[in-house]
């Protein structure tokens, strides 16, 4: 009598390439998010007033706990990671909340207890967010996200004019040459994304930062004398800028971005399940936020600041096909090695910052774009969404336009609203809540105000073909009525504002697009 046992199928992300593959894709991981990785310590740092070789530390750090962060993720242990090739790294959702709580007075260390104190409440919710997340759909996600890019713009003008001190300055002939040197960093930037090699393309920002930072070197505006001072290979020194303090407000603002990373992280985890064709369920997606909340509330007993997956590695995995997580988990340990290497984070904290200006209109450009393409999957038409993100990027905006606004209210309020991110978050949470999750008091369908409707669609006639290049999918003529795909009449407008029948004979075919 014979029997026969089932093998188990072997998932996707489960194969291993070797180490040779495995260190080449990862390493590509790491070029990819390395410019976004290293751009928050140095916003942050900045605004903390930290010296060149302090940012070199932040930097080095944020690579540290950013392989960390990683292999926890990829590799995963038991309740800890998705197991998924997920790329962890200092998330940019944090950076304006950060910097408006060293504005505030609070320093680097209330900024290190708010990733803290808002990392253990994350951990703690991890296993029910998926009941709470319909509280974050497209349109709160799709604010916030984008309010997160707009709202970095005045840390590129600064960085592009060559920082606060030169900014505060107003020395004309130094700000025109350091707005030009960002000008130039930006052009080589784009050129580079027009270049037919998808490998330069990707990486277009890092090699931009570099060309740019050789054309500073060349016209004598950057020093890199001082990169050498210190050492080569040192272990990240547990709370070198003290012990972290923990104020109320500004543990409150960092827990609404926390909320937002793990929104983002759980469609991250989502789409690169779906990207591998694996099963991603409701566990997997525990352990994988699990992982987010337990590296960013270690975070910053290595300076370090609250992690989140990166979109943009989920790309990569998209357009290489590599699907094995142990390549991003070698990539983690190439981060972990480059995070010993303090040497590392004094070139890069010793690159001109109108270079860093001139990237930082892409980087940021990027974030709020990915927030507009999230935006773009609302339904506006018939739902009051459209009034909810209006006010919502409106109030998000109003911090970002006019930094004093919130100056005479309490330090608690203050320190929530002064962040254009925070802001933004709680209006969108609770309109959202007011519009879409409450229908008492909603007018009828069809019977909503000015901000219920989308604009109001016409098609110009100049010509048949001009008529055509207007039509969409499932517009059709009827008795000589263009109507679109719900049944709903389309005017045809001439020139002069004439509304006239649609010039096609819907005897001969019904469907508007085959003529």
């Amino acid at each position: 009598m014979s029997s026969t046992t089932a093998t188990p199928t072997k998932r996707p992300e489960d194969e291993y390439l070797g180490a040779g593959p495995s260190l080449g894709y990862g390493f590509q991981h790491v070029l990819t998010m390395y410019g976004g990785i290293i751009a928050p310590p140095l916003i942050v740092g900045g605004a903390a007033g930290l010296s060149t070789n302090e940012q070199a530390l932040l930097v080095a750090c944020c690579l540290f706990v950013g392989g960390l962060a990683t292999v926890l993720q990829s590799f995963g242990i038991k309740f800890f990671g998705s197991k998924l090739p997920l790329v962890q790294g200092t998330s940019f959702a944090g950076v304006a909340t950060m910097t408006a709580i060293v504005n505030g007075g609070g320093g680097i260390q209330a900024v290190f207890g708010a990733v803290m104190a808002s990392a253990a409440i994350g951990f703690l919710i991890a296993p029910f967010f998926a009941r709470i997340i319909r509280f974050f759909p497209p349109v709160v996600t799709g604010v916030v996200i984008t309010t997160i890019g707009l709202s970095l713009f005045p840390v590129s003008a600064q960085w592009a004019m060559g920082g606060a001190a030169v900014a505060a300055n107003g020395d004309e002939d130094t700000i025109f040459r350091n707005v030009c040197l960002a000008g130039a960093t930006l052009l080589i930037i784009m050129l580079l994304s027009k270049v037919r090699s998808a490998v330069i393309s990707r990486l277009s920002i890092l090699l931009g930062i570099v060309l740019g930072t050789l054309l500073a070197l060349a016209l004598g505006m950057a020093d890199f004398s001082k990169v050498g001072d210190g050492a080569f290979f040192a272990f990240p020194e547990p709370l070198a800028f003290g012990p972290p303090t923990f104020q109320p407000a500004a543990i409150i603002s960092m827990t609404i971005v926390v909320l937002v990373i793990l929104t983002e992280t759980t469609a991250d985890i989502i789409a690169v399940g779906e990207i591998v064709e694996t099963k991603v369920d409701r566990r997997r997606i525990a352990d994988g936020l699990r992982a987010d909340m337990g590296a960013s509330f270690l975070s910053p007993l290595f300076n370090g600041f609250t992690q989140s997956a990166f979109a943009q590695n989920v790309g990569l995995v998209a357009i290489t096909g590599v699907k094995s997580r142990f390549v991003v988990t070698a990539g983690g340990v190439i981060m972990l090695v480059l995070g010993l290497l303090p040497v590392l984070g004094r070139v890069v904290a010793a690159v001109p910052m109108p270079v860093l200006g001139g990237a930082g209109i892409v980087l940021f450009g990027t974030v709020a774009a990915s927030g507009i393409r999230t935006l773009g999957k609302v339904k506006y038409t018939g739902t009051p969404n459209l009034i909810i993100v209006a006010t919502s990027i409106g109030i998000g905006m109003l911090p970002i336009a006019a930094p004093a606004i919130y100056h005479g209210f309490p330090t608690w309020f203050e320190t929530i609203f002064h962040s254009g991110i925070s802001s933004a978050a709680v209006a969108a949470v609770a309109l959202n809540i007011l519009f879409n999750e409450i229908k008492i008091g909603n007018p009828p369908a069809g019977q909503g105000s000015v901000f219920t409707e989308a604009p109001p669609r016409f098609v110009p006639i100049a010509s048949i073909e001009h008529f055509q290049n207007h039509l969409r999918e499932g517009d059709t003529v009827k008795d000589g009525k263009l109507v679109d795909s719900e049944g709903n009449e389309i005017p045809c407008i001439t020139a002069s504002g004439e509304v006239v029948p649609a010039p096609l004979d819907s005897k001969k075919s019904g469907t508007a697009g085959d003529h």
